[in-house]
């Protein structure tokens, strides 16, 4: 019953949206905004960059309403999430956040893809930033030249002095095994 009375009250805000309704414009934001917020906050982010990056997911929004075919397949507050988690990843990954997103992306949105499912896998990414800072040297150096900066087992050998990419390899296990002990011993969720 309850998810009805958000699911109508979902289509009124958009509604409103596309009669550009400042009411439902507010409305939208007070109930989304802090979510996003906190995401970004949690994620290197400025509140500056949860305003730009909410501004950009409600244009988003807002083209999808005017176009008059638009069909919400989750909660209005998981569309917005997901699309400002899409636009906020892009922009970690070097990409600007100024994307156009597919046409598809509203179907493509799990419906059971719920703000709590969210907040445990920023729960979880916290929880591994935390290990990777409690990891050390020269793990956390050699996983982020692996992971992050896509260097080569060569590469990664020939940076820290290790006689072959076979022994880089090897550590580089050797460090994983022990990021991943240092998140399950922090992680309780």
């Amino acid at each position: 019953m309850n998810d009805n009375l958000n699911i109508a009250r979902d289509k009124e805000l958009l509604e409103g949206l596309a009669r550009d309704d400042d009411k439902a414009l507010k409305t939208i934001y007070l109930d989304n905004f802090p979510a996003i917020l906190r995401m970004v906050l949690q994620n290197n982010g400025s509140e500056d960059d949860a305003k730009d990056l909410f501004q950009e997911a409600m244009i988003v929004l807002y083209e999808k309403v005017q176009q008059g075919d638009f069909d919400l397949y989750s909660k209005l507050k998981t569309f917005l999430y997901a699309v400002c988690r899409h636009l906020w990843l892009k922009k970690l990954q070097g990409n600007t956040w100024q994307v156009e997103l597919s046409d598809g992306l509203e179907e493509s949105l799990p419906l059971e893809d719920s703000m709590e499912e969210h907040r445990k896998r920023d729960e979880q990414f916290n929880v591994m930033q935390k290990a990777m800072g409690k990891l050390g040297e020269p793990c956390k150096t050699l996983l982020e030249d692996y992971y992050l900066r896509k260097l080569s087992m060569q590469d990664i050998a020939g940076k820290f002095g290790y006689t072959n990419p076979d022994n880089a390899k090897n550590q580089k296990y050797k460090c994983l095994m022990r990021l991943k002990k240092l998140f399950f011993d922090q992680y309780t969720g």
